[in-house]
């Protein structure tokens, strides 16, 4: 469980970067953050359980009232949720483990767009 609470956190952490959520001045702008909250939330809803066929949104691990500027999975969706929502957040735990190849791969797997 460690390893998707991983993946799910470098995942969320590169989406967010990559949709510039943490520019300069942007949490002074409430209207900018609800703008990018759901365009995060359209990226991250399909991304693929590696133990399961579903996807973030179908298991309703994520859904659009849960992304904020920290990310955090739905309450009740996980026996360990504290646990997931700190690592979500983790800058450096996550940047550590997408050292690690396997986990690299798996979370690559998990964010390809569906055929």
């Amino acid at each position: 469980m460690e390893r998707v609470s991983g993946l799910l956190s470098w995942t969320l952490s590169r989406v967010l970067w990559l949709s510039g959520l943490f520019e300069r001045g942007a949490a002074r702008q409430p209207r900018i953050m609800e703008e990018k909250a759901l365009e995060v939330y359209d990226l991250i809803r399909t991304i693929r359980d590696p133990e399961k066929p579903n996807t973030l949104e179908e298991l309703e691990v994520v859904t659009e009232s849960c992304v904020e500027l920290e990310i955090y999975i739905s309450e009740g969706t996980h026996s360990t949720e504290e646990d997931i929502n700190k690592q979500i957040n983790d800058k450096e735990r996550v940047a550590a483990a997408m050292e690690n190849p396997n986990l690299r791969e798996i979370v690559e797997q998990c964010v390809l767009e569906p055929d």
